[in-house]
């Protein structure tokens, strides 16, 4: 069974993600911060135990782009599956930010057609 972390710190949200991916069979671990999403990804080998995080910019202790900059810097492979989300403006995004160079962020709201879409393109 596929491993999904889920890291958003509104509660409705990391609720939502999980039904969507337990109905498409995946194993679903949660996190409300990015210290707590860390410290799940480090007891697991940098992440190796999960297929893909679906993680929110903006945390609490510790931002979502702090967590991925970790794990590329430490060379985890779990940072090429490593969905953002966000509600900030994707377009408008400066060029040296996270939001324009990584590859697979989802600006809130999304719909789960977009989710999937994103989802069986980073596991490809």
């Amino acid at each position: 069974m596929a491993r999904v972390l889920i890291v958003d710190d509104e509660a409705g949200i990391r609720f939502a993600l999980k039904r969507w991916f337990e109905r498409q069979e995946w194993f679903v671990v949660e996190a409300e911060d990015g210290e707590a999403a860390s410290a799940l990804i480090d007891a697991t080998a940098s992440g190796e135990s999960f297929d893909l995080v679906v993680c929110d910019l903006h945390l609490p202790l510790l931002s979502g782009s702090a967590v991925l900059e970790r794990l590329r810097r430490d060379g985890a492979p779990i940072a090429d599956r490593f969905i953002l989300t966000t509600g900030d403006s994707v377009t408008d995004a400066g060029p040296d930010t996270v939001l324009s160079s990584h590859p697979w962020v989802l600006q809130k709201p999304f719909d789960l057609v977009t989710l999937k879409a994103m989802v069986t393109r980073v596991l490809a």
